[in-house]
């Protein structure tokens, strides 16, 4: 099996403990990829704390050292979140195959331009949404499809959880804030689900963001409603002031409803053609004495429950499942199940979420960060 020679740039929360930390500890990707560089400019992250680490791994203190390296064929973008498209146009043009961590861009006009240069010159490009991979997600959507759950009406998504931040993902200069920190995770399964009533954008955003508990100037309150033509209301919550969180996931339909969190999906339902149907009434209804009555029926329900096995629930596991789809698309030429269309549609959504909600700016940057 051919491996993949992998550079990574940035050695952070997300370059070392996600993506080098999936490389150097699963079998499916230890066969699939070899991290032969890194580049971050603090030494201590640069080092090898793994002994399945490759030992001749080639450390950079300067992320453009490491963009000579001819011997890396794919890099890894895990770069602070202000700088993803730059270094993404930066490495293509210099030759190599990317992926951008999430999120791609605070604009649709950037993710033109790096869609541009992914174009132009050939080399191929992707974004890491790996919840995407969830197998609760991806059993929501079949239970979607199967029909049981009738007509949808509405998806909540609910990130729900208390806690202050003061860190640079709180700096809105930094791209920074909850909807572009965590809310591409949900965002883009929403797009996903989206899709599967009609590829169209939404026609309706609503959004609302604050400011309560960040010590930057960034938003740590994030609703989000999306509603389209022949579409369900997509309704998006990513806050850090709920100490009584709901269930992550709930589909309401027509027949029956669905929630979904941790490893588990719930769902009850009533069969049409069991119910029956009923004509509308004009005229006030009435029992058999003729007595006021109100509309009411026995129906019946069916309940089933999905348990998601224990080594396919885990936060790894959704990245696993990530990289060897990359893998089948770089080598064998598959298509991306993270389409590039489908990111874009993410970042116009992200967009006009914060054109509705303009927070005021009030943390300066040194120029030797930006």
């Amino acid at each position: 099996m051919k491996r993949i020679k992998v550079g990574i740039i940035g050695q952070g929360r997300s370059g070392r403990n996600i993506h080098r930390h999936l490389f150097e500890n699963y079998a499916p990707l230890q066969e699939r990829f070899d991290v032969v560089a890194v580049a971050d400019p603090i030494p201590e992250r640069r080092a090898n704390s793994n002994a399945k680490a490759n030992p001749e791994c080639r450390h950079y203190a300067d992320y453009k050292e490491l963009l000579k390296d001819k011997d890396v064929e794919l890099i890894i973008n895990c770069s602070r979140s202000h700088k993803h498209i730059d270094i993404s146009v930066e490495a293509m043009e210099a030759g190599y195959n990317v992926i951008c961590e999430k999120p791609l861009a605070r604009k649709v006009s950037d993710v033109d331009r790096v869609l541009e240069v992914h174009k132009r010159t050939g080399k191929f490009f992707a974004v890491f949404q790996q919840a995407r991979f969830r197998p609760l997600f991806n059993k929501i959507c079949e239970v979607i499809k199967s029909g049981d759950l009738g007509r949808i009406a509405m998806v909540k998504v609910c990130y729900h959880s208390f806690g202050r931040r003061w860190d640079w993902q709180t700096i809105q200069k930094l791209n920074g804030g909850e909807l572009l920190n965590t809310a591409p995770h949900p965002l883009d399964q929403m797009v996903a689900l989206w899709e599967i009533f009609g590829d169209t954008d939404p026609e309706r955003v609503f959004a609302k963001l604050a400011n309560y508990n960040n010590y930057g100037d960034a938003e740590d309150y994030v609703k989000v409603v999306l509603e389209g033509k022949d579409h369900p209301v997509i309704d998006l919550e990513v806050i850090k002031q709920c100490l009584y969180p709901f269930k992550m996931y709930q589909v309401y339909g027509s027949n029956g409803s669905l929630v979904a969190d941790g490893n588990t999906v719930e769902w009850k339902y009533f069969k049409p053609e069991e119910a029956g149907s009923h004509e509308v009434q004009i005229n006030t209804l009435e029992d058999d004495k003729r007595l006021p009555a109100f509309c009411g029926e026995k129906l019946d329900f069916y309940t089933q429950k999905w348990e998601s096995p224990e080594d396919i629930s885990s936060f790894d596991d959704w990245g696993v499942r990530y990289y060897c789809d990359i893998y089948e698309a770089l080598v064998n030429g598959k298509p991306l199940t993270v389409k590039l269309s489908q990111v874009r549609r993410q970042i116009a959504i992200i967009e006009q979420c914060h054109q509705q909600n303009p927070l005021p700016v009030s943390v300066d940057i040194p120029e030797g960060i930006m």
